[in-house]
């Protein structure tokens, strides 16, 4: 998945951290709230301006971080 499609980081809207395109939603909520146990069927009622791409791109993006990360010992 191309996460960049749906993904924005602007320093100006939620302090610089990835978000959701055309909202103030990060990456950061969506991931919590799916760590708290809610579905996305959940999620996109509570916040009709996403759909499970949005959703799906917030994870991808996650995945990607974890991926990149180095391991200093």
């Amino acid at each position: 998945m191309n996460y960049q499609n749906y993904l924005e980081i602007r320093p100006d809207k939620r302090f610089g951290k990835p978000c959701i395109k055309g909202t103030r939603i990060s990456v950061y909520d969506v991931l919590n709230w799916l760590s708290n146990g809610m579905s996305k069927k959940e999620i996109i009622e509570d916040f009709e301006e996403l759909n499970e791409e949005m959703i799906n791109a917030c994870l991808a993006f996650a995945a990607d971080k974890e991926n990149k990360l180095i391991v200093v010992s």
